[in-house]
């Protein structure tokens, strides 16, 4: 039973290591996404292109 309490405790522990690294990354920018926006602008011709579209329907 002694080994189950040993057991718990070093997992909590190791749990509370892992969300203390999270946080750290989190703030640092680690998930930042940088690769979206970089996309992002490739499909922007689309937008522009419907929201005309959608104007001349309305106009007419």
């Amino acid at each position: 039973m002694e080994v189950v309490y040993i057991t718990i405790g070093v997992s909590i522990i190791v749990a509370v290591f892992f969300f203390i690294a999270f946080i750290k990354s989190v703030k640092s920018g680690q998930y930042d996404d940088t690769y979206t926006p970089s996309v992002r602008m490739l499909f922007d011709d689309e937008l522009v292109t419907t929201k005309k579209e959608n104007k001349q329907l309305n106009n007419n």
